[in-house]
């Protein structure tokens, strides 16, 4: 019958993409269209998305090359896709994610349903405590370098969906387009940034990493949230070992482990013994090392166990220092409470999980920073912190819940 279209999707899957992709928010790519443009044409531009993938003649625009800082310092380029982009990405992986997450193994926890960071986290810690060494690695430029054909083997051996195939190919050929605005081609890696690519860098590392470590090291633990990831060993021995063959094993992926952070590190508390030049590790915005805990008693111990690292307690001040609100003058406290109690809500939420005492040093640099925006906007108070300091008290101790933090003990810290 003429004007059957070769594909099958519905419209009601792509106006769910959209609806998902409204919630995800984010910003424009090489077009400049802000997901608020898309939407003045809503329909119209729905529709283009839905004819052209069921026709098979979609074909996706370069994504804009964003550099954004890493917390440890440099920069990361995220592939920044087009609305209409992100929207094709999420129908496609609505399709896909399903026939792939029911393969993913348990210790596998970033970017899948019902898995956290924090799960990994925790799962980490306690380990921690049973094995005395962890393999702590990093891939470097996971993102930028994995194998096309390795993964479009791995694609095809779950799905045999034609227009799932076509357009994951094309995705993974689509340009980048650098900030002077030429196109660099691709023919490995796959965007940090799209909608699509941590299912694939998943099914990938599932292969490179997670189904070799079961194969060949059913009884050691690990780890792995995206490409970030550990493993905990008996000895040091065997750490070695490891991590010699787990280094043969990336190269033949062609991927190369990052000399500089990838290192053995021995788990030592006051029962283990001895010296060693690894004795602390981040994971996850998270650093563990050797601390003293207090058990339920109130007594004091040492014990291996995770809190927010100083990578991460850095970058929360950054982010506080360049929202600069400290001089908009024309804000009443209720305005910045509205502005950033999200934002607090968010890092304790993650970061207070475990030991919250070390967010102190953040909850601290925003109530100085409240400090220095009361001497600007109160005349009275220019050159007199004390009495600033003093105003922020009397506010804190009659409305103890206008500010995150506050509700949990840091009203009387703005010194």
């Amino acid at each position: 019958m003429s004007g059957t279209k070769p594909f099958t999707i519905s419209k009601e899957k792509v106006m769910y993409a959209y609806q998902l992709i409204k919630a995800n928010a984010g910003s424009a790519g090489v077009d400049r269209q802000s997901l608020q443009d898309f939407e003045l044409n809503l329909k119209d531009n729905l529709y283009k998305i839905w004819n052209r993938m069921t026709s098979g003649c979609y074909f996706p625009p370069p994504v804009k090359a964003v550099a954004i800082p890493k917390k440890p310092g440099g920069v990361r380029i995220l592939g920044v896709p087009t609305v209409a982009d992100r929207i094709a990405q999420m129908v496609v992986k609505l399709e896909f994610e399903p026939c792939v997450e029911p393969f993913f193994l348990s210790d596998s926890y970033g970017y899948r349903p019902n898995k956290s960071a924090l799960q990994a986290i925790d799962v980490t810690r306690k380990r921690c405590w049973e094995y005395n060494w962890v393999i702590e690695y990093d891939i470097k430029g996971l993102f930028d370098n994995i194998n096309h054909t390795f993964l479009m083997k791995a694609v095809r051996k779950h799905t045999d969906n034609k227009w799932v195939i076509l357009y994951i190919e094309r995705w993974l050929k689509a340009p980048m387009q650098l900030p002077d605005g030429t196109l660099q081609e691709r023919t490995k890696g796959t965007p940090q940034g799209g909608v699509i690519s941590p299912v694939l860098s998943n099914l990938f590392l599932h292969y490179v990493f997670d189904v070799w470590m079961s194969r060949n090291y059913q009884v050691v633990p690990w780890c792995r949230y995206a490409d970030d990831a550990v493993i905990h060993c008996r000895t040091e021995q065997q750490a070695k070992q490891i991590l010699a063959e787990l280094e043969r094993r990336y190269k033949e992926c062609d991927l190369e482990l990052h000399p500089d952070k990838t290192k053995i590190i021995y788990c030592k508390d006051n029962k283990r013994k001895g010296k060693y030049p690894n004795t602390k590790f981040d994971f996850l915005g998270y650093t563990w090392r050797n601390r003293r805990m207090k058990d339920k008693y109130g007594k004091t111990y040492m014990s291996f166990n995770p809190a927010v690292s100083v990578a991460a307690q850095k970058s929360m001040r950054a982010k506080i220092k360049a929202r600069r609100f400290y001089r908009r003058t024309e804000l009443e406290l209720i305005d910045i409470a509205e502005i950033f109690n999200p934002v607090l809500r968010g890092w304790d939420n993650y970061y207070g999980k475990f030991r919250r005492s070390e967010l102190n040093s953040v909850f601290r640099h925003f109530n100085k920073t409240l400090v220095a925006w009361a001497r600007r906007k109160y005349k009275r108070l220019v050159g007199n912190r004390k009495a600033a300091v003093k105003l922020l008290l009397e506010i804190s101790r009659k409305n103890p819940t206008l500010f995150h933090h506050w509700k949990t003990g840091m009203t009387s810290v703005f010194v």
